[in-house]
């Protein structure tokens, strides 16, 4: 037997230890691991020597060419691919009219879905979606078995903005979540409480981007999590808390996990790295809902990633040009920063490098968990018989973010100027080559739409 490629002398990295082995590759798939010696002859063998050899990271939680979001697919995926991600979770956003609203009419789930996939057709990773309902209309009951036949086994709801559902009808989602065992995504700040903060920062004239975290405050975050994660549990519901920023927030989801098996909740790389003085360097560019915190609430996440309160490490990546976020009031800026092209060299940087943590634990964080969380079934590992999505990684190369590497549409990047060690070298989708050395090399369009199962969440993370 001949496989197509074997990957050897590098250092594999699973969730839970590093080993010192070969890895086999045939058809698109991990064919064997173990000593190169006992593996079968490939028509390539690539060296390794030095590199970490890595699951492709799944990022379950990205907004590329959709609402708002500047980002076509390949410029989008682009980024991923050279940032070593190679399956995102996309947002389907269920058509609503209003101030905020991009479209002229309403519209249902499941033509959001079709839309996404559509658009999908030119992603160079694989890809699959959220669905996102924005609005407290029954009718969506109704097609929510459509929405998961099409392999959509998630719905994010919001708690602000006008497309923010009250607890009564949330209440009422939640419901069928549980009803259908797929899974509740959720973005909580309390509106009240964040739009008479803005208000006041308004009336007194507060423009600058160094008051915008006022406006959002940590509290706000935690009381509709708090109420949030409650009707989950009440509905028996599983429950995954987006873009945690706080201890507070982090703090809440804790409190809930009473077996681990209901309650779930992710930060970002931004969050773990970034703290609220870069307004005052970088002014509104920054500027993402919610905000960036302080130092303490930084060392309170990677506390809480640790003893699993939170287990996964996502971008929100959401790609705006520097003039959509160069403003004379911060309020009037586009919320969200670019994140994929630089999450796991950062978030590796920051953890493995500063903090003492091991490469598993990015693994954990950044492959293995959200594989697992959102039914990923062949992702996130190197386990033989699943997908070869697989990343060469250098931990001892240093270099300089800067934003004239970003594939992304987006012209500036939030870790401007900043030194990480730990690079991705190469990249592979299936068995084949997407990103090598800082150059795409595979064509728009070898991503695939992935069809996700209903996540196990009694699995061990």
């Amino acid at each position: 037997m001949t496989v197509d490629l074997v990957i050897a002398n590098g250092t594999l990295v699973t969730p839970d230890r590093l080993l010192d082995s070969a890895i086999a590759v045939d058809d698109g798939e991990i064919a064997a691991v173990g000593d190169e010696r006992t593996l079968p002859d490939a028509d390539e063998r690539v060296d390794a020597s030095d590199m970490l050899v890595l699951p492709g990271v799944v990022d379950p939680h990205v907004h590329i060419d959709g609402y708002l979001s500047r980002d076509t697919y390949e410029a989008g995926t682009s980024a991923a691919a050279l940032g070593g991600i190679t399956s995102c979770i996309n947002f389907a956003w269920e058509a609503w009219t209003g101030d905020l609203s991009v479209w002229d009419e309403e519209g249902t789930l499941l033509e959001a879905v079709h839309r996404q996939k559509e658009k999908g057709q030119q992603s160079l990773i694989d890809f699959s979606l959220h669905g996102a309902i924005t609005r407290e209309d029954p009718a969506v009951f109704d097609e929510l078995e459509e929405v998961i036949d099409e392999g959509v086994t998630s719905v994010k709801m919001f708690t602000a903005y006008e497309i923010g559902l009250s607890n009564g009808f949330m209440d009422h989602v939640f419901e069928h979540v549980a009803d259908q065992d797929i899974v509740a995504v959720l973005h909580t700040e309390d509106a009240s409480v964040c739009n008479r903060l803005e208000a006041r920062l308004k009336a007194e004239g507060k423009s600058h981007p160094r008051y915008y975290p006022q406006s959002r405050p940590d509290y706000a975050e935690a009381m509709a999590a708090e109420s949030a994660v409650r009707m989950a549990q009440e509905q028996g519901a599983k429950y995954y808390g987006i873009h945690t920023t706080s201890e507070k927030a982090a703090d809440v989801l804790g409190r809930y996990q009473d077996d681990g098996s209901k309650v779930r909740g992710e930060t970002c790389t931004q969050y773990t790295t970034l703290d609220e003085s870069i307004y005052e360097e970088q002014d509104s560019l920054p500027i993402m809902a919610p905000p960036l915190r302080t130092p303490a609430d930084q060392d309170a996440l990677f506390e809480h990633l640790h003893n699993g309160a939170l287990s996964v490490v996502s971008t929100d990546h959401n790609a705006f040009k520097r003039a959509d976020k160069t403003v004379e009031n911060w309020w009037d800026s586009s919320f969200g920063a670019n994140g994929l092209q630089t999450s796991l060299p950062v978030f590796y940087d920051e953890a493995v490098n500063r903090r003492g943590y091991s490469p598993s634990f990015v693994v954990r964080m950044m492959c293995a968990n959200p594989a697992q969380t959102f039914g990923f079934t062949e992702k996130g590992t190197l386990d033989p018989g699943t997908d070869a999505d697989i990343v060469l990684f250098d931990p001892n190369e240093s270099y300089t973010i800067t934003a004239e590497d970003n594939a992304s549409i987006s012209d500036y990047s939030i870790f401007e100027g900043r030194e990480v060690t730990g690079r991705v070298e190469r990249t592979y989708l299936r068995g084949e080559p997407i990103a090598d050395d800082g150059e795409i090399v595979a064509e728009p369009g070898y991503g695939e739409f992935v069809a996700r199962e209903r996540p196990d969440w009694q699995t061990d993370r």
